[in-house]
């Protein structure tokens, strides 16, 4: 089940240094890309608070919401640190986007299942409260985790909308990592969802050691769900085991080449969660991975600082790239070991 208690918070970037908490795996060039991707990132943030470039994804919560993330894991804070007015006007935005219901969505932004930016915006809020407490966040927070709670389908999973008809690994990995945070920080969390989510979950891994993404239909695995679903199972409190061993010697198979690409369009998004799930096991996973995703990453950013993705935007890129490269920082909580 989800832990209990609310982690040690962590110190803001201004009063920690990465070698001094033994994190040398961020080495020089690493952080300079980091600094060039915050402050790129930086520059597109519109007067609402909301990112987001081009036609589709404009003021789409998700990229909002892993913005802020992106701040938020260089140890900036609402109002501290050198991007606390970005991470304080990511904030707003995401309050502004909450309907009576609890439900965060932006009518105004194209979207492919709402239910992912809901996921990442509760994610945000669970954090950002998390290591700055605020009232006006912990209500907004407490309607979208209610939400969550009752959108569970009968599988114990979620999918793109909140009306519990349907469920997919990818959807569900959003919900299940922001009712963790949130249960970090205090909020009830039922322990029947957490149960249920965590039979839907082990039931979506095949032979291979791989997840398929629905229940339903074939059985064929994928590396970025798979790692979704290792994490996932950790977001419910599972940490090792033959579902984990497996589900981590399948994403072992797609270690970083050189090629950011060569998998499938959903780069990042597999990326994110794979980092999570290397960072989480430790050891030698840990070891061989961080630093072949973190040559890729800085081999790909571009002269602006920015990265670029084919499918969303490359506001979205490169928020998933600083969370990637500074995953040794360990300052935020849903991230810790």
């Amino acid at each position: 089940m989800i832990a209990t208690g609310c982690p040690a918070l962590a110190q803001p970037l201004e009063g920690r240094s990465i070698e001094a908490a033994g994190r040398e795996e961020v080495t020089p060039e690493a952080q300079r890309a980091i600094d060039a991707g915050l402050a790129a990132l930086a520059t597109r943030q519109h007067p609402d608070g909301s990112f987001g470039s081009g036609r589709d994804y404009r003021r789409n919560v998700a990229v909002a919401a892993l913005s802020g993330m992106a701040f938020l894991s260089a140890g900036n804070l609402p109002d501290r640190g050198p991007y606390g007015e970005h991470v304080t006007r990511t904030v707003d935005f995401i309050l502004a986007s909450a309907q009576p219901s609890g439900y965060i969505i932006r009518e105004d932004s194209a979207q492919h299942g709402p239910m992912y930016g809901h996921g990442f915006a509760t994610l945000f809020l669970a954090e950002v409260y998390g290591l700055s407490p605020r009232d006006d966040v912990r209500t907004t927070l407490k309607a979208a985790v209610q939400l969550i709670v009752n959108s569970q389908n009968k599988e114990g999973g979620w999918r793109y909308d909140p009306d519990g008809r349907d469920a997919d690994i990818s959807v569900t990995v959003c919900q299940i990592m922001a009712l963790r945070a949130a249960r970090n920080c205090g909020l009830h969390v039922p322990k029947t969802t957490v149960d249920q989510c965590t039979e839907y979950v082990r039931k979506s891994q095949v032979a291979d050691g791989g997840f398929r993404y629905q229940l339903s239909g074939r059985p064929t695995s994928a590396f970025p769900r798979t790692a979704a679903g290792v994490v996932a199972l950790y977001s419910a409190g599972i940490y090792e085991g033959r579902d984990i061993d497996r589900g981590l010697d399948y994403i072992s198979r797609y270690e970083p080449q050189g090629d950011m690409l060569r998998y499938d369009a959903h780069y990042y998004y597999g990326q994110y969660y794979a980092v999570q799930a290397m960072w989480q096991a430790g050891g030698e996973r840990w070891k061989r991975w961080y630093p072949a995703i973190r040559g890729e990453l800085i081999a790909r950013q571009l002269p602006d600082g920015m990265w670029s993705d084919p499918l969303i935007n490359p506001e979205y890129a490169t928020a998933m790239s600083c969370i990637i490269l500074q995953m040794p920082n360990n300052f935020l909580p849903i991230f810790q070991r």
